[in-house]
């Protein structure tokens, strides 16, 4: 839309505009206020935080968290650490041991922080997993700083990808990449004689959409398992806000701005550049520096943009956009701890709860048909065990989801069932959990798109972990990178590399682009972006139409 077409009822000017208060966009409006620019972050819903919030919707006096709830990748992460969160009141806590699977004949599998703990669990299995184990971990500590460095940095990781190679050495390197390509299932064989260290693999891999067979499961089941080994599952004190409240709280300081219930309607392009946003009352922001989406790309393209601005190439990519599994969620509040049969559970802050490795095995051929599983998977959070204020004492806040297909819609009579299905799952290692049950909460996937607009269908990850929409296929084929066709306009969201999860790198990632741009050698950075995107989209960025701003 033309500016000059535009009835605005306002007008105001900083710097970097950043659409999206989720932890993403916030992790950008910090690092370009530190850099000295005036950032402005609107958010469409009632608070910001996106998926990473805490209230208290089943009782009062226990406190739930919105959406994600553990934060290994966040405990670890460079953009956390450079933000120093806790200097600004984030305070992390632990259950007594990050994670137990339950299998369905009521045998558990328990993941400590103390490495021997883990082995002994793994060797009531089959005895010498435990050293199996032992050492993937020995490994994982001299992989992890170039390793978590090289995932969680701008793409490509070039530097952090030579120093894995010098740290493993050529051979040793060819054979951890084989070992990421894996379905979970086949490290599983490959690596353990019994069953339950090849199911917290395959577990943990199914906290993304990936089935457990599937190429590169082995790579998420494999980093979650060592990040519990070695760092826990850590939760903020109070309940996630305690993140979202840290990163607020700290842009504050600095001079940047929050203001949520403002939806942006449009962003403003002229001359093939970015150059601010339109609210839902007809407000325009300008931007002279940038403008930062932390919202997931089709929404951006497809409404904000409009594909008119986009090459043609990426017009048709964005149509095969593939979203992460649909999630059905639900909070209880618990009159006492939950009463499982199993002692792994008692002490496990996350609990996984659904199948053998052959019973996770049909439950994701069940999603990629579209089925809805009879057997769901759950992942299960004991969140008063991990942090004594969310709940009074004596009681338990719990939340558990599950995974749903996608593409279908879904009717609430077969929510219901398959919530039903949870609480018989439950029931099933804990008799009489349902008696504790003082009030609950189920967010099905609308209910979850309605609290946060990004989560689109109720899709979490922001797009699939699948390898064809990773690296540099992520949102499509293009860069890897967070710059997109249209000049100064960067995504901020876990719809760009290196995807879901809480732990900033898309914001960060974006914050540097921005700063590049602007930066004294801003011409020649934004020559070689589009020199990079003429490769992907051939003539298509010049058959826009439009003469690039700033040359």
């Amino acid at each position: 839309m033309p500016a000059e077409n535009l009835v605005v009822s306002d007008t105001e000017t900083v710097d970097a505009v950043v659409v999206g208060a989720g932890h993403n966009g916030l992790v950008a409006a910090n690092m370009l206020a530190d850099r000295g620019w005036s950032v402005r972050v609107l958010e469409a819903s009632d608070g910001p935080g996106g998926a990473v919030r805490t209230e208290e919707i089943t009782a009062p006096g226990f406190r739930s968290d919105l959406g994600s709830a553990f934060y290994p990748m966040g405990v670890v992460s460079p953009a956390f650490r450079a933000l120093d969160l806790e200097g600004h009141g984030l305070e992390w806590r632990h259950a007594p041991a990050p994670l137990a699977h339950v299998l369905p004949d009521d045998r558990g599998v328990l993941l400590s922080r103390d490495v021997d703990v883990t082995a002994a669990s793994l060797d009531r299995f089959a005895p010498g997993d435990g050293d199996a184990w032992r050492r993937l971990a020995d490994e994982w500590q001299r992989l992890r700083d170039p390793l978590l460095a090289a995932f969680l940095g701008p793409f490509p990781p070039v530097r952090d990808a030579a120093r894995v190679l010098r740290t493993l050495g050529g051979p040793d390197a060819l054979r951890l990449a084989r070992r990421m390509l894996l379905p979970a299932t086949r490290f599983g064989e490959e690596e353990f004689a019994g069953e339950g260290a090849r199911v917290l693999v395959a577990g943990n891999a199914l906290h993304t959409d990936l089935g457990v067979n599937q190429t590169a499961s082995t790579a998420f089941g494999w980093l979650l398992a060592m990040l519990a080994q070695d760092v826990g599952f850590p939760v903020p004190a109070g309940g996630a806000r305690g993140i979202t409240d840290a990163l607020v709280g700290r842009l504050a300081l600095r001079g940047g701005t929050v203001e949520c219930h403002r939806p942006v309607t449009r962003v403003l392009v002229e001359g093939g550049r970015a150059v601010g946003v339109v609210d839902v009352t007809g407000g325009l922001v300008r931007a002279r520096r940038a403008v930062l989406a932390d919202v997931p790309a089709p929404v951006l393209f497809g409404d904000l943009v409009g594909t008119e601005h986009l090459p043609a190439r990426m017009v048709d990519d964005l149509a095969r956009f593939q979203y992460d599994d649909a999630i059905l969620k639900v909070d209880w509040a618990l009159s006492s701890p939950i009463p499982w049969t199993a002692p792994e559970p008692r002490e496990a802050g996350t609990v996984h709860l659904g199948g053998d490795v052959a019973g996770l095995v049909d439950f994701g051929a069940d999603l990629a048909a579209g089925r809805m599983p009879r057997e769901p998977f759950m992942l299960l959070g004991q969140m008063t065990l991990a942090d004594p204020l969310r709940s009074p004492p004596g009681t338990e806040s719990v939340w558990a989801y599950t995974h749903l297909p996608h593409r279908r819609a879904h009717m609430q009579e077969e929510l219901a069932e398959q919530v039903a299905r949870m609480v018989a799952g439950i029931e099933r290692h804990a008799p009489g959990f349902g008696e504790r049950v003082v009030a609950r909460a189920v967010s099905g996937p609308g209910d979850l798109e309605a609290r946060n607009p990004s989560l689109v269908r109720g899709a979490l990850m922001a797009g699939t972990a699948q390898l064809h929409q990773m690296l540099v296929f992520r949102p499509t084929p293009g860069l890897g990178r967070p710059d997109t066709p249209v000049e100064r306009l960067f995504l901020a969201g876990a719809t760009a590399h290196p995807a879901g999860a809480v732990h900033g790198t898309p914001g960060a990632n974006a914050a540097r682009a921005a700063l590049a741009r602007g930066g004294r050698l801003g011409a020649l950075y934004g020559a070689g972006i589009r020199a990079g995107q003429r490769l992907v989209y051939g003539a298509d960025v010049r058959e826009v139409g439009r003469e690039r701003a700033g040359r």
